[in-house]
């Protein structure tokens, strides 16, 4: 066994005692202790030069090396990491590229001095899974709108309502709501849609203030439809039919909410409101080909009404106002469509069905009549 690799220092002492007293044949030495005479000599040398700490082993990696990122370099990957802890390789050398920093780093090297240095657990990158989702065609075609949870804030609790654009992840509200109650949901959208226009549709769960646990509408969805939005609900017990949206509140939470507890509502907002300037101008997104979400959102050409319009519906629609309850009648039978629809008028059209309409609320179908079944059916 090459003694050069595992004999410790004892060994070399006495290697350099006996080769040094002149009493001894070093290629004799040589083959007793196993090594080289170009090895034996090396120590030799050491040893005349600097002593008994000559002997010690020398790291074999060179004092420098061309391929080595510059020191510049890697405080700069560092600094970013301190400032952005959840961004990795990719986004990093991505921003990177924005400054005079030549050559850019791979993504690689970049994870590599994050483990280095202590800023990566070396099986963090096995816990996270890409997300396989549809995506809107357009900006404002689809929003996804929910509430990240709620926590602790200065004397109440904080309520972050989101609402992200589905196409461009475009970050369009993060708001701190001290509740998840209608009005405020309502008041909320409303200074959204003012700045930002109205979308085509909504994405939301099947929870209040937009969702019914027993299925029917709310006066939140009645007041959106009312403006033209159309309301898809997530399937139920399936959150990855909002997997944008998922994903963007593990990052919300992982660079702000967690350093928001304890602080008012004021505080909390403006930690929002910071925040999703970072994300929506800063930081590059891996579903975008590394761009920010800035550089593919555009404002909604909808201007939002102050007043919600009219409700019409085409010549050749049986048209019925709901009744206290949220009935209608129809052929001397009630119907039930919810008490949210109290008040409004919706349409009823025939289907290719025989005994089947459909019910209408402005543009949006919101449920079917079987003139066969039960009275008071939803």
């Amino acid at each position: 066994m090459p003694w050069k690799v595992l004999t410790p220092m004892s060994q070399k002492k006495e290697f350099i005692v006996l080769a040094s007293s002149g009493q001894n044949n070093i290629s004799e030495l040589c083959r007793r202790f196993g090594i080289s005479r170009k090895t034996a000599y090396k120590w030799i040398n050491r040893y005349e030069a600097e002593g008994e700490s000559g002997l010690a082993e020398k790291p074999r990696k060179p004092d420098s090396s061309p391929n080595e990122t510059p020191l510049e370099c890697q405080e700069a990957i560092i600094e970013i990491r301190k400032t952005f802890p959840t961004w990795g390789g990719r986004k990093i050398r991505h921003v990177l590229a924005r400054f005079d920093i030549d050559p850019v780093p791979a993504k690689s090297t970049v994870n590599s001095i994050l483990k280095r240095n202590g800023y990566i657990d070396p099986q963090e990158s096995a816990k996270h899974k890409k997300w396989q989702s549809f995506e809107a065609p357009a900006p404002n075609d689809l929003w996804q709108i929910d509430f990240k949870g709620h926590f602790e804030a200065a004397r109440k609790r904080c309520h972050p309502l989101t609402v992200l654009d589905d196409h461009s992840r475009y970050s369009i509200c993060i708001k701190a709501c001290e509740n998840e109650t209608r009005a405020t949901v309502q008041n909320a959208l409303s200074e959204v849609f003012r700045t930002y226009g109205l979308p085509g549709a909504i994405l939301c769960d099947n929870g209040p203030p937009w969702g019914d646990p027993d299925g029917y509408y709310t006066r939140l969805k009645v007041w959106l439809i009312r403006m033209g939005i159309r309301i898809p609900h997530a399937r139920s017990f399936h959150p990855q039919t909002r997997g944008k949206l998922e994903r963007f509140h593990r990052t919300l939470k992982a660079d702000v909410v967690q350093y928001c507890r304890g602080l008012d509502l004021d505080k909390c907002q403006s930690r929002f409101d910071e925040w999703r300037v970072i994300y929506n101008m800063d930081r590059p997104h891996e579903s975008l080909d590394m761009a920010v979400p800035a550089t593919r959102y555009r404002l909604s050409p909808r201007p939002f009404p102050e007043t919600p319009p009219a409700v019409e519906y085409p010549p050749g629609d049986h048209v019925r106002k709901v009744q206290h309850g949220g009935f209608i009648s129809y052929l001397g039978r009630e119907y039930r469509l919810g008490k949210a629809f109290c008040g409004e008028r919706i349409a009823i059209r025939p289907t290719m069905a025989d005994g089947i309409l459909d019910v209408y609320f402005c543009n949006q179908k919101v449920s079917r009549i079987n003139l066969r079944g039960d009275r008071k059916k939803h």
